[in-house]
């Protein structure tokens, strides 16, 4: 007898409707005081919005401390902050829209200093492998110019990692190829 594909062996759209989380696109809960609004759209090769996808952040919060007690310089003081987000769209416009706070910068294991950043995963349909990124700030110059991390880009390709100041917060966009690829990392 042969049995019918499930979800985990067809590529399908399958991420937002499996995956919705109750806080969504929230990291911080509304009406957190220096709460910014990060917004942006996604794109394909040929620089058309795609729109089915899953987009996963997790940060610290401005002094550089996270959601768990996992020795990460002690929990967040922020009353509701997660540091996770999560958005997700089976047959929206592309876009995508978080409410977070911006990060401070991080200590690392090797004891330099990590410019702010939020950590990004993205599922899509027809992609087998979530795609990792980050978003730094633009308006960051001296953190970035000594991030780690940004060092190991080339100098060309690091605007596709900033996200500029936008009323109300900060904007980026995610192009998937392209002239514009957002630079991914693998892990």
């Amino acid at each position: 007898m042969i049995f019918p594909s499930t979800a985990g062996q067809t590529v399908g759209p399958y991420f937002a409707i499996g995956l919705p989380w109750s806080e969504g696109s929230h990291a911080v809960a509304p009406g957190t005081a220096g709460a910014i609004t990060l917004r942006g759209v996604i794109y394909d090769g040929a620089g058309k919005p795609i729109p089915d996808f899953l987009l996963e952040t997790w940060q610290a919060d401005p002094a550089g401390r996270f959601a768990d007690l996992h020795g990460h310089g002690g929990p967040s003081e922020i009353v509701g902050f997660r540091g996770f987000a999560r958005v997700g769209h089976e047959d929206g416009d592309g876009s995508f829209e978080l409410l977070t706070v911006k990060p401070g910068p991080l200590a690392t294991a090797s004891g330099t200093i990590a410019a702010p950043h939020i950590d990004v995963s993205l599922f899509a349909r027809g992609l087998l492998h979530r795609c990792v990124t980050r978003f730094y700030f633009a308006d960051e110059e001296a953190a970035n110019a000594v991030d780690p991390v940004l060092a190991t880009v080339s100098p060309e390709r690091r605007e596709t990692l900033l996200a500029k100041p936008a009323e109300g917060g900060y904007e980026i966009d995610i192009h998937l190829q392209g002239p514009e690829e957002t630079v991914f990392f693998a892990l």
